[in-house]
């Protein structure tokens, strides 16, 4: 249920950050391939695959990642600022998918679909992207979230709050195991939800 909403969540979000960094003069990304929606360009068979699946079994908490993508802020016109866009970019094109997927179960609703799995998979694709925006704008360093708040912060103050990129993983490996981020991600879930609750069925019960 949950396989096509993150595979192309991961793919949109990444590719969305590539073609973004080959606007503001960075074409890393872009010479790797990376600038498609071809989600086999983007997939990590142990981020992608291993990792979701196992956490999925386990802890009932689905956490992933794709390939690394290769950007080089150091080509960009103004590299403070442009990182941001970049950032922004990613969780905004998951807002966009989450969208498409709410779309999908208006669709499906109104044209009576009967099938459940199809309804499922579209409110799995809604939660996904939600998840993913919201868990990518966390401000944690070498995160999006974390990358916009250095490119707003005073000059000195974000070199400093650079200097804690090392950390980054490790930071983000204790606020999941002391249900941080568990807690923030559910809360998103029960907005996905109520998306689902307050638009969907009401949006169809009038076109009907």
């Amino acid at each position: 249920m949950y396989a096509l909403p993150v595979l192309f969540a991961l793919t949109m979000h990444d590719a969305a950050q590539a073609f973004v960094a080959k606007r503001f003069g960075d074409n890393t990304a872009h010479a790797a391939g990376r600038t498609t929606f071809n989600p086999l360009a983007h997939i990590d068979p142990i981020g992608t695959i291993v990792i979701p699946v196992v956490m999925y079994l386990t802890v009932h908490f689905v956490f992933g990642y794709a390939k690394p993508l290769p950007i080089n802020y150091g080509q960009m016109r103004n590299p403070k600022r442009d990182m941001a866009w970049v950032a922004l970019s990613g969780p905004g094109a998951n807002f966009l998918m989450a969208l498409i997927w709410l779309l999908l179960s208006i669709f499906l609703d109104y044209f009576g679909v009967q099938e459940s799995f199809p309804h499922l998979v579209a409110e799995a694709g809604v939660q996904t992207n939600l998840w993913l925006m919201a868990f990518n704008l966390l401000p944690i360093p070498s995160m999006d979230g974390g990358r916009v708040l250095f490119s707003i912060l005073p000059h000195k103050a974000a070199f400093q709050f650079a200097r804690l990129e090392p950390y980054g993983f490790i930071i983000l490996l204790a606020l999941i195991f002391l249900k941080v981020i568990g807690y923030w991600l559910f809360w998103v879930g029960v907005i996905a939800n109520l998306l689902l609750h307050l638009i969907v069925y009401p949006l169809n019960f009038l076109l009907t």
